[in-house]
Parts: C-alpha cells; structure tokens; sequence
C-alpha cells in the first residue's frame, strides 16, 4: 500500500475537519416549549414530524404496551432532550443505537443518546414501554378514561402523556400512525381513515391514518365493543361514527345527534371552507365524563350530552373545531378564542340556520343576562389566564366579540374572514393578535380597539360600546328558542 506523506499545514487542517464541535456545543433541550400556562408541556431542542404507535391493550386489565418511533429534526446541537410520558419506560433507541434515560417530574422522560446530535438533523426515537393508564395520575387529573368494555384517551389540555410519549403541544404538530392489537371482539377507534383490519390466533389489529398535521391532545384512542355506522359526504369524505354497545337510555339521543354529522360537516364547509382533513366523524364511548372534546377527525362525546335528548349543537361545537382549533391551533395555550369563540359562533349561526334566534339575538341575550358586577365579565377571552381557560366567559364572550366584528366590517366581509382564516393558516398555528391583523387587513378597518373592548378589558363593555356593536342595552331581551341547547353544552367545557 502506498503512503501517503501530509505536510504539516495540511495534517493540521485534516486533524479540524475530522474532530466533531466540542462536547461544549451541544446544550439540553428546553424541559417544556415555553408556554406560560403549562411551563412543563412540550420540549425544546426538536420538531416532530411523524409519530409511529404500535400498541397492545388487555380490557380486561387495562395493559397497555407500545413501541412509538418518532421521527423529528433537531431544531438545535443536542446533548439530550426530552419527551413528555407518564407510564414506565423498558427500552431507548436513537437512531438505532441505545440511549440512556431517567424519569423526572411528573411527566418528563430525559434521553441521551450515545452520541449528540447535530442542528438540523432526522432523528428516530424508539421508545419501549408498558403500563396501565388508569392508575397514572398527574397534577391530580387523568386524561384515560376507564370503561367497562375498555379504555379511552381524551382530554384537554393534553392526552397524549397518559398513552404515548410525545412533544405535547399544540406547538408541535405531526402525523400519525396508530396500530393497536385488541382482543377478538373489541374494536380499537382512532383518528383519521382505517387502513386495514386483521385477525390471527384470538387478536384484532386496527391501523389508522392521520396525513395531516395533528396535535398531540388531539390524537385519540378509543377501545371497547361499539356498534359503527359509515357513510360518506357529498365530496366523498369517509364518516365514521361509533357508539358504545351500552349507552343505556342516552343511545337514541346520541346517534340522533351525531348521525348528522355529515349535514353539520357540508354546512360549515360552506360557511368556514372546504374540510380539512381525510374523514370526519364522531364517537360516544360509556364514560362518566360530561365534556366533549374536538379530538381530530373524530370529535369525542360523553353519553351525558344528550341526557336530556338530542343536541346537534354540541355536534356543531366540535366540528367546527375541525377548522378552528385543529387545523389552526393555538400558537400558545392563551390563545384559546382562536378556537372557542368560533366554535361557540358556530352554534349561534346553526341556529340562525335553523330559525332558532339570530347571532344578533343571541349576543343581545348574552350581554343582558350578565350585570356590570358579574364575574362572568372579569375574565379576558383574549388572555383569560389557566384557571380560566375553559370559563364560559371564553365561549359567549368570545362569541360577542365576533358579534361586534360581523356589525363593524358587515356581512360580506365577516364571511370571507370565516373562510379566509382556516386557508391562510391552515395546519399551522396562529396567536389572537394574528387574527386581528388579519381581520384589519382583509377590512381595511382598524379593529384593535374593538376586540381590545371585547377580548381584553376586565369589565362589561358600557352601553355606547355596546350601541357601537350593535347589541340591545338597557331592555329585557327574549330568551331566543336555540338558547338552552347552547347552554346545555356548556359541560363542554369542564375538561378536568
């Protein structure tokens, strides 16, 4: 073999290009994404892209075990980072190759890898693990519902800690494969289009698709023995509907209510744009809970919705979420009028639809049922703090805000705002002040003040404001027909 002799110049600058940056280079990612109301939620340092889950559930014992594959891009030179999981962890892998981890707090998984890793690099997280959701507890709360015929992972503000371990916020958005192998008899129910279905030797694999950027507190799971109805929209979008075998008295009321998701589903893609997503559909699972949720594809329903008989309004709620919420998410979790206020405007243009009572009589009825003192005025949509997030002050008040809007620009422009928003931003993230802007753009009106008055001031707006805005002040206002099954989904919003 022939040698080859380097000058010393040369063997130097070899030596540089062959040494990695110093060890002194490569820093932790962040332990949370930086939200103010959940500090600990999310993880700095990567971005997701695709989450593989291959699952394993008993009913009878309520076992979950799962491998997730993570595939992400380093947003930064990482030492180690951080995944947020509650249940117990067996086995690590990046890029193949074994890393070590240890648990802390009360939902972060600290990986570091063999080697580190470089900015702007593919990465594959391979996690190994096992456990029973329902005796995980965090901050108090758990988001894994116990049935009688299974399990279920829904909740709000996040989900995701309970089943599989993620970056868990809205900031972070991915795909999903969910494959889940059940016992003969029991069905497995989660986001987006069924693939492919399989038996051998006593088990039942569902593999699900969802091909388009979704939220971890979105992604859903749903395991138990229900009775599932399919169809399809005018377009040819797949509807999925699915009802636990043992919903009792509330069964008639909920599939009168949920089998017309595809009526809601074409009329708010005439009034908010063409649906976003590869299916639309809807699933009542016998849990105690009261809340629904806009999980993604496939809105989730507690039976005690429809305790008192059907409500198509509760169906609009969370459909049109599809557009605002889950298509376009909160850049943080202050901005959730970008998502309820919406859907709570929905309800009222349903029921504008239906001859209900107008959004005007609805917003007069909302500023008149509440007193200067009340409390109901104190909290800000705009910023209503954590405790607050889900207060009812969020939803009608957020709905008079967009009442003041339609009154100020009118209704040509209002509509091509409710249309235009979802497409200028769709499956990313926007914050309030961005739809501010953009209502001022496509307006070419200044609005900050206007939603300032409705979002953002800690006290009833006054009765010029009011006059302003168009709404009846100082006079007994009629309680419109469609009022009590709004009011009736108010649960909604007791996600904990």
């Amino acid at each position: 073999m022939h040698r080859r002799i380097l000058a010393p110049s040369v063997l130097a600058a070899s030596l540089l290009l062959a040494i990695p940056a110093s060890a002194t280079d490569f820093t932790p990612g962040a332990p949370g994404i930086g939200d103010p109301y959940y500090p600990s939620s999310g993880n700095g340092g990567y971005d997701v892209s695709h989450y593989d889950l291959r699952l394993k559930y008993q009913p009878a014992t309520d076992l979950l075990e799962g491998t997730a594959t993570i595939l992400a891009t380093t947003t930064q030179n990482l030492s180690r980072f951080n995944l947020d999981f509650g249940l117990a962890v067996s086995e690590v892998r990046v890029n193949g190759t074994k890393a070590k981890y240890v648990k802390s707090g009360t939902q972060e998984l600290e990986i570091t890898p063999a080697a580190p890793l470089a900015k702007g690099k593919s990465v594959s997280v391979v996690v190994k693990y096992a456990g029973k959701p329902s005796e995980l507890s965090i901050d108090g709360y758990t988001a894994w519902h116990r049935t009688p015929d299974g399990g279920v992972a829904a909740q709000e503000p996040d989900s995701a800690v309970w089943w599989f371990p993620s970056n868990d916020h809205p900031l972070d958005k991915a795909t999903y494969d969910v494959s889940v192998l059940v016992p003969d008899g029991t069905q497995a129910i989660s986001n987006g289009t069924l693939q492919s279905q399989s038996s051998k030797l006593g088990w039942t694999r569902y593999n699900w698709r969802s091909n388009k950027p979704q939220a971890t507190y979105l992604t859903t799971l749903a395991i138990g023995k229900f009775d599932i109805t399919t169809d399809t929209t005018a377009n040819g979008l797949p509807v999925i509907n699915a009802y636990s075998k043992d919903l009792g008295d509330n069964d008639g009321a909920a599939r009168a209510s949920i089998e017309r998701t595809k009526e809601v589903t074409e009329w708010l893609s005439d009034v908010f744009g063409p649906y976003p997503f590869n299916s639309v559909g809807g699933y009542v699972p016998n849990v105690t809970t009261g809340f629904a949720l806009e999980t993604q594809t496939r809105p989730y329903y507690s039976p005690k919705q429809f305790t008192n008989g059907a409500n198509v309004s509760v169906v609009v709620h969370e459909l049109a979420h599809q557009w605002y919420g889950d298509s376009v998410s909160v850049d943080g979790w202050k901005d959730i009028w970008n998502n309820e206020g919406f859907a709570r405007y929905a309800q009222w243009l349903w029921s504008e639809k239906e001859g209900e009572g107008t959004a005007q009589e609805l917003a007069d009825y909302v500023y008149a049922q509440h007193p200067a003192d009340d409390p109901f005025w104190k909290v800000k949509p705009g910023d209503p703090g954590a405790d607050n997030q889900f207060d009812l002050a969020v939803y009608d008040r957020g709905g008079l805000a967009l009442q003041a809007l339609r009154n100020a620009v009118g209704d040509t422009t209002f509509f091509a705002l409710l249309k235009g928003w979802p497409a200028a931003h769709q499956y990313g993230n926007a914050k309030v002040g961005d739809f501010v802007q953009y209502a001022e753009k496509v307006s070419g009106k200044p609005l900050a003040g206007l939603f300032d008055t409705w979002l953002y001031q800690p006290s009833k707006p006054t009765a010029p404001a009011a006059k302003k805005a168009k709404l009846v002040a100082g006079a007994v206002v009629t309680q419109p027909k469609s009022w009590k099954k709004i009011a009736a989904t108010n649960e909604i919003h007791d996600h904990h």
